[in-house]
């Protein structure tokens, strides 16, 4: 089992996004289990002592299996029945249900080597700069996981199409944005290739 850290991160609420279609996969990601955890299961087990709030899951819809996955954890499920339109509806969905939260921490559920001393020093990082987004470097620039000030949050509320964060980011001036190496995070499963590769690996618990 993961250990649960009681350590919370002040005004931080926890988004994770969980209803993409995993075409690729051929599965659902979120219920794809290594180790004998399913996806979903050890990325909220992970999360959820970082914030004293309820964490945020954008589902399909008709998700009581996701919701198995969950017990014992306070957590709130938001279905996307429009999930087709792409992952900006997620998006959308999710920063509505965060919108009194002073930053929101957006994961996929995907990751499956993501550690929470890589997610501590992102939310560090947002916690001395509390106005600039904090995310993962990729590149030359950023994407998930990555902290949102509440003054960004219209740039997942306006999102359309199947557009992700790291697209919306070139939107923002270089100086508003953090960029954090998070090796943890480089790993996710989109391919049945991956998802053996993950199930090969010692991946953290």
């Amino acid at each position: 089992m993961i250990a649960m850290n009681p350590r919370h991160v002040p005004g931080l609420r926890i988004l994770i996004l969980a209803a993409g279609f995993s075409a690729r996969l051929g599965q659902p990601k979120a219920l794809a289990r290594i180790h004998g955890l399913s996806l979903l299961g050890r990325t909220a087990r992970l999360l959820a002592p970082l914030s004293s709030l309820p964490l945020i899951l954008v589902t399909p819809p008709r998700c009581s299996r996701y919701r198995h996955e969950l017990h014992g954890l306070d957590a709130l499920l938001v279905a996307n029945p429009g999930r087709a339109a792409g992952l900006s509806g997620s998006l959308r969905l999710g920063v509505a249900r965060a919108r009194f939260s002073a930053a929101t921490l957006i994961v996929p559920v995907d990751l499956a080597a993501l550690e929470r001393a890589d997610v501590l020093r992102l939310a560090g990082r947002w916690r001395a700069a509390r106005r600039k987004i904090v995310a993962r470097r990729i590149g030359a620039r950023g994407g998930t996981p990555l902290i949102l000030p509440k003054r960004y949050y219209d740039l997942a509320r306006y999102a359309r199409g199947d557009v992700g964060l790291r697209d919306l980011l070139r939107e923002v001036a270089a100086d508003e944005c953090i960029w954090v190496e998070m090796r943890s995070a480089t790993r996710d499963i989109d391919t049945p290739d991956d998802l053996k590769i993950a199930r090969r690996a010692q991946i953290p618990r």
